[in-house]
């Protein structure tokens, strides 16, 4: 009961399995308020009590749940973990690893976990440092098979197995765990009878692990090296197109006095291509306009900055849009030329100066793109907000158009080379006028640390809307 308390002042929704108790406590549970009970009428093993429980919370609509024993072993003021290590890897399974060292175990604790974890490894090609941990989060719409096979301890670990044939990641977050003394431990777990369940399982996962393990493992991976060898090779014929147009086109301009306007609709229909093609290797891209923006205004565009996709996105949706970057994008050897002459800028180049030649674009009517963190983020999360945006928008007296976007950090994260199939929504907000922004805050330190609430607030609404099906 202590274990239900703790964990009620953690989440609202918490459902307990009486896997058919004989000590009272099944009466005690019935008297208890604030929980779902799910009763069986007779023992049936943990795997039983842990379908069970799942398949409550998914005929009440949950998308995740977090399991935990009964017994106290797991800390329910660990769930804000496990709940962190969701909003850095939807989808995913979150396993708690139980920080044992120094625990008082049995050998047969400790042999139990090295074998699961050894033989996890040869049956999914991944490593998993605590198989043995009952301490999870599951996506309830990737478990695809419930345990079918076993019905005890060993449950887990073929949901683990199953889970990782079809794909699904499995992450670990570090956990706190308690063991009461040898004298005062209870256990149902029986050494020579589980052992052998567990012994059997394996030797059934490993035979079907040629069959439907490996060729899918390997099938996903071959995938994903063809989706970014795709999207690498059609990127670079993309840039190898606009280079020589550019290095012709730029001085001839000049020569002639031309407009530069062929050159930022070159890069408009570059950006159109990679949304496409990013559309044809799965990462269906969705734009949420529902104030009909047009950009035809000038603005300050800010975005959260997530991969190196999100450039595209935006040079996709307007001719006119320039960006302010960093000098290592600025002067980059390949691309740099073609930046520097469609007037992108450096924040580099100082306040004043940049104040400067951000009006005269403005006035020509080009809206300014700006990344408010000023990186990418680790992890896809709204990071810390600098003030340069909210200051110019200030300064010049301009609108400020808001855009979130969502999932291009899972498509191509920071620090990855490949490209993962991965919904990406953009969502373009209300323009807020100068007189908007002052209802923001009163300074212009105010106004950003409120506009980077209001990102945080719509980035989880798109993530509660999507994570149903990430």
């Amino acid at each position: 009961m202590d274990v239900i308390g703790r964990t009620l002042l953690q989440c609202r929704d918490v459902i307990v399995v009486n896997d058919g108790s004989t000590d009272g406590s099944g009466e005690l549970l019935r008297k208890t308020g604030d929980i779902t009970l799910v009763e069986n009428t007779k023992n049936e093993g943990k795997g039983t009590a842990l379908k069970c429980g799942l398949q409550k919370a998914r005929e009440m609509g949950f998308a995740y749940a977090i399991t935990l024993d009964a017994d106290g072993q797991h800390f329910p003021e660990d769930i804000p973990l496990l709940l962190e290590g969701n909003l850095r890897n939807p989808g995913a399974i979150i396993i708690g690893k139980r920080k044992l060292k120094g625990a008082i175990r049995s050998g047969g604790s400790k042999f139990a976990n090295a074998f699961g974890n050894f033989w996890f490894c040869v049956q999914t090609l991944h490593y998993v440092p605590d198989t043995q941990s009952g301490f999870r989060l599951y996506p309830l719409h990737k478990l695809h098979v419930l345990p079918l096979i076993t019905s005890r301890y060993e449950a887990e670990l073929e949901l683990l197995v199953s889970s990782a044939w079809n794909g699904v990641k499995i992450v670990s977050v570090p956990v706190n765990v308690y063991y009461p003394p040898k004298e005062k431990r209870v256990s149902y777990f029986r050494p020579g009878r589980d052992f052998a369940r567990i012994f059997v399982l394996n030797t059934l996962l490993c035979a079907l692990t040629p069959i439907f393990g490996y060729p899918f493992i390997i099938l996903r991976a071959l995938l994903t090296a063809l989706r970014t060898a795709f999207a690498l090779l059609i990127y670079l014929l993309g840039l190898c197109a606009i280079m020589p147009f550019a290095f012709v086109y730029v001085p001839l301009a000049k020569v002639m006095h031309w407009s530069k306007t062929p050159l930022y609709n070159v890069l408009h229909a570059y950006g159109k291509l990679v949304t496409w093609l990013l559309q044809i290797i799965g990462c269906r891209v969705t734009v949420h306009n529902v104030q009909g923006e047009n950009l035809s205004t000038p603005a300050i565009i800010t975005c959260n900055h997530q991969s190196h996709l999100d450039l595209m996105i935006l040079l996709g949706l307007t001719r006119k849009i320039v960006f302010l970057t960093n000098d290592r994008v600025y002067n980059n050897p390949f691309y740099g030329y073609i930046l520097r002459h469609a007037e992108y800028y450096p924040v580099s180049m100082g306040y004043d100066k940049l104040k400067l030649k951000i009006k005269d674009l403005t006035d020509r009517g080009f809206c300014i793109a700006i990344f408010p963190e000023g990186t990418r983020s680790e992890d896809s999360r709204i990071g810390k907000f600098y003030k340069g945006a909210l200051q110019l928008a200030n300064d010049l007296q301009m609108d400020i158009l808001p855009l979130v976007l969502y999932g291009a950090g899972r498509a191509l994260c920071k620090n990855c080379w490949w490209i993962s199939k991965s919904p990406i929504v953009l969502h373009i907000g209300k323009r807020m006028t100068p007189a908007d922004q002052e209802q923001l805050g009163r300074t212009v330190q105010e106004r950003t640390k409120r506009l980077r609430r209001l990102y945080i607030n719509k980035f989880a609404a798109i993530s509660n809307q999507l994570e149903q099906h990430v």
